[in-house]
């Protein structure tokens, strides 16, 4: 017997474990749905048996553990058999996320995802879907990526050893098309947006049987995302933020977030949600569109922050309902405003960050001249992936020097 089953986030219809993995189902036998430009229908989520859970394990007993080792507690995990400690260890995680800073007399706490095994949040999904994948005897692994899932993928099978095969708009940026390439993976440049990366990968992984991990339509993406919430957790000590600002793209941090809440939630551990704040660009903001007028209208992305640029977000449902459970809402900033973040946090905390999370940073400012925040109040940011993914932004404002002569250096300095 499994200790979860899966669960319908639309009709509510549940399914054991044996019925979804063991017949490569990704969506709801019922209701799931894939349409062209629309979000997905029938998205999966996994559930436990939380009565039975509370009392065999303790809160305290979890405070214990460490941040980034998410296989030490191994009953939160839809996963039947566990590789060797060898192989779990090439998978670890930020051990130290959370890095606290005072800026503008505010104390804020930065969610640092960026120095994980590929540089980015997409480690916490990648490396549950490699795991499911060697349970099964899975040799090849496909993904729809506009750079950091697809990056993230790629290295992560490479450390397990699985065969992964890479679909991109050809407007990825030229560092993550190469760091995917470096990892030796089969990347695919399609003719078109990110969306139509997403379909054709999910398409052509049928016809062949290619074990797929595309965001929100394998329920292991939005399973392995939720334990940022348990290192949240774990380093935190048990006290949670107030308020976290979130970069939503395709919708499934934001839902992995809520969904490590719930858990802890549902095991009586903690006793309310973290307001959580969707922040957007304006040039790809379907979530906040959809929030202000109850439903969902495609519209193209554009905007210099590729990780969050989704035409149709594809768990955009689940987004909606983290954002409403958990008492939070959504807003859109410029390209202009993420770039300005973007520098300001490099230079003002160490920390370079690629224009997605520098999002989030620009949302909190903006949030602050329509909402009264108490200083007092927890407010975490999350960065969620390297600014070395994306240089091609960082040098809209870093412009390179001009060379110097050695007498104009000696002047510079008042050399003599």
């Amino acid at each position: 017997m499994t200790n979860y089953f899966y669960k319908c986030f639309d009709c509510g219809g549940q399914y054991t474990a044996q019925q979804i993995e063991d017949n490569f189902i990704y969506l709801c036998p019922a209701c799931g749905k894939v349409e062209r430009n629309k979000p997905l229908n029938g998205v999966l989520t996994v559930e436990y048996d939380y009565k039975k859970l509370k009392k065999k394990y303790s809160k305290e007993k979890f405070l214990r553990l460490v941040p980034g080792k998410f296989w030490n507690y191994p009953f939160l995990w839809p996963i039947k058999e566990y590789p060797s400690e060898k192989v779990l260890s090439r998978l670890q995680l930020n051990q130290n996320p959370i890095l606290e800073y005072e800026i503008d007399g505010r104390r804020l706490h930065f969610f640092d995802d960026t120095r994980n095994p590929t540089l980015s949040y997409k480690d916490r999904a990648s490396s549950l879907v490699a795991l499911k994948a060697l349970e099964l005897g899975i040799k090849e692994i496909s993904a729809a990526s506009t750079g950091n899932a697809g990056s993230s993928l790629a290295g992560i099978c490479a450390r397990v050893g699985i065969k992964s095969h890479i679909f991109v708009p050809t407007a990825i940026p030229e560092a993550k098309r190469i760091q995917i390439q470096s990892y030796g993976a089969n990347i695919y440049l399609v003719k078109g947006s990110y969306d139509d990366a997403f379909d054709l990968c999910l398409e052509i992984s049928k016809a062949k049987n290619i074990y797929n991990r595309n965001t929100a339509y394998n329920p292991l993406t939005i399973e392995g995302k939720k334990s940022a919430a348990f290192d949240m957790f774990l380093q935190l000590q048990g006290k949670l933020p107030d308020y976290i600002f979130v970069p939503v793209g395709d919708g499934v941090i934001i839902s992995g977030l809520f969904k490590g809440f719930y858990d802890l939630k549902k095991l009586g551990w903690i006793k309310k949600y973290p307001k959580l704040i969707g922040v957007q660009a304006k040039g790809s903001n379907a979530l906040v569109r959809y929030l202000e007028k109850g439903g969902f209208e495609f519209k193209s992305a554009s905007t210099i922050a590729d990780s969050i640029s989704a035409s149709a977000p594809r768990n955009l449902y689940m987004a909606v309902d983290a954002i409403k459970k958990s008492d939070g809402t959504a807003l859109a900033i410029s390209d202009d405003e993420i770039l300005d973040a973007q520098c300001f946090i490099s230079k003002t905390t160490g920390l370079l960050i690629e224009p997605s999370c520098a999002a989030a940073y620009a949302g909190f400012k903006k949030f602050l001249q329509s909402i009264r925040v108490s200083s007092k109040a927890r407010v975490m940011i999350m960065l969620t992936g390297n600014g070395l993914k994306d240089t091609a932004a960082i040098m809209k404002w870093s412009a390179k020097p001009e060379i110097c002569t050695n007498d104009q250096l000696k002047d510079i300095f008042q050399v003599k």
